[in-house]
């Protein structure tokens, strides 16, 4: 049995840039906050110190982007979602290419460089439907990558289409998809995501999508939302899932971890402090020593705790987000302008920039 390291032993092997255990990543969630912080800190310049010809420490980045939501049609019912409609629903949709296209020509106009494009879980949506979108999409908006359909989404499409999960992506790819985003990985432990959302994919499912993706070249962003059901030993295990594919395939080009937001939703939880989404950020970018860049979350934190987060492991700011449907359902609702970003950023400190999807800087 593996004797446990002393604290300073801990801190020693933190900044050296050993690979921490679980039973370590346990000791930090117990360290005094500011002391995490100015670890996970010093893993942030480490993992981008070589970044940007030398200037990755002073760097942070963010993204101008859009969510368009092509459906709130969803038969996955999970617990924690106050976005999704049945079919009946009066409030239901599909959006027409027309109205994606309103959102587009909006987006283009502020600069934007990146549509994440997602929805439910649709029973009846072809995939032509998809193939025309997506095709459309990249025509008429070139300048515009498609980081589109999370994991759960490629395993309901296989069910759907009647075809395998590999060769979905394939005719995706085909038709314009540009990357993946990280959405559905809530928590990869299949006890929690079984009370949470049972009829979503189990983690092994989330991950394999992810794994075929990386091979067939697409990368991908990776996510956690904690604070409902789950055990400091379930965030771990999410962690060490992920860094295990990383490993393996080195395709997830960022971690974003956020609270669980539980207004108008069916799921009850207690609403994680600020104090313990820092902490968490801190040791994800700690144990996460094969992923370069980790995401501030201001989208459910707020704009100050976003830029505090850049002092706990953080590198990006998110993006602007011109649109956000599902956490705002949930009863949380911030709006950054591009230099609302770009000020929060210097005021912590650091060069904000632009990028693209794959950490490119655009400014």
């Amino acid at each position: 049995m593996a004797v446990a390291c002393s604290e300073d032993e801990l801190v020693d092997k933190v900044l050296d840039g050993g690979r921490i255990t679980p039973d370590d990543a346990r000791a930090l969630h117990t360290m005094p906050l500011e002391e995490l912080g100015s670890l996970a800190d010093a893993r942030r310049r480490a993992a981008k110190a070589a970044a940007y010809d030398g200037r990755g420490n002073d760097v942070v980045t963010y993204i101008v982007d859009r969510n368009v939501n092509y459906t709130n049609v969803c038969n996955v019912y999970c617990k924690f979602c106050a976005f999704y409609r049945t079919e009946k629903d009066a409030d239901h949709y599909v959006l027409s290419l027309d109205e994606i296209d309103a959102k587009l020509d909006e987006l283009s106009a502020e600069g934007g460089v990146q549509v994440l494009l997602q929805g439910g879980h649709h029973p009846k949506l072809g995939i032509d439907f998809y193939l025309s979108m997506l095709s459309h999409i990249r025509g008429k908006y070139p300048h515009i990558n498609i980081h589109g359909f999370s994991p759960p989404e490629f395993n309901h499409f296989a069910g759907v289409f009647g075809m395998p999960v590999r060769e979905v992506i394939q005719k995706f790819i085909g038709a314009g998809l540009g990357s993946i985003p990280g959405g559905g990985g809530e928590i990869l432990v299949d006890s929690v995501r079984n009370r949470i959302a049972p009829l979503k994919c189990d983690s092994d499912g989330w991950l394999d999508v992810m794994r075929q993706a990386h091979e067939l070249g697409l990368r991908s962003s990776a996510t956690m939302m904690f604070g409902h059901v789950e055990s400091l030993d379930d965030r771990i295990e999410h962690l060490g899932r992920l860094r295990d594919l990383q490993d393996e395939t080195g395709g997830f080009t960022a971690f974003i971890c956020w609270t669980f937001q539980p207004e108008n939703t069916k799921l009850k939880a207690e609403t994680v402090s600020s104090a313990e989404y820092l902490r968490m950020q801190a040791i994800s970018r700690i144990f996460l020593d094969n992923f370069e860049n980790v995401q501030s979350s201001w989208v459910t934190q707020g704009p100050k705790i976003g830029q505090v987060a850049l002092q706990f492991g953080a590198n990006d700011f998110g993006s602007v987000m011109m649109e956000e449907n599902v956490v705002s359902s949930a009863g949380t609702t911030f709006h950054l302008r591009a230099d609302d970003i770009e000020r929060l950023i210097r005021q912590a400190g650091y060069e904000p920039h632009r990028r693209s999807t794959w950490y490119q800087l655009l400014n």
